[in-house]
């Protein structure tokens, strides 16, 4: 029972990842993009977590955490360079 409602939920993240993928692409508006980037590093992060929790392994979630990182200081730069032109002041 639990490796179906695992490979359902893996079937709905890749669904939002090709979604979230689309929107960065077509997205009309710079913000858009970036809120459309934020959200691809929120469900790959949700992906990974339900790749390790089906492999059993501790590894993946470390990796989650860094990915978590990263995409919370690219969101935060890229943010700050629309508003005001440069990251480093």
């Amino acid at each position: 029972m639990l490796d179906w409602a695992m490979m359902i939920t893996g079937i709905m993240l890749c669904v939002a990842l090709i979604l979230n993928l689309w929107r960065l692409l077509i997205g009309p508006e710079i913000s858009d993009r970036i809120l459309a980037l934020d959200t691809m590093f929120i469900n790959s992060i949700a992906l990974i977590l339900l790749y390790g929790m089906f492999k059993g392994s501790d590894l993946f979630f470390e990796a989650a955490l860094l990915i978590a990182m990263l995409g919370f200081v690219s969101t935060v730069a890229l943010c700050k360079y629309l508003l005001r032109g440069d990251i480093i002041e």
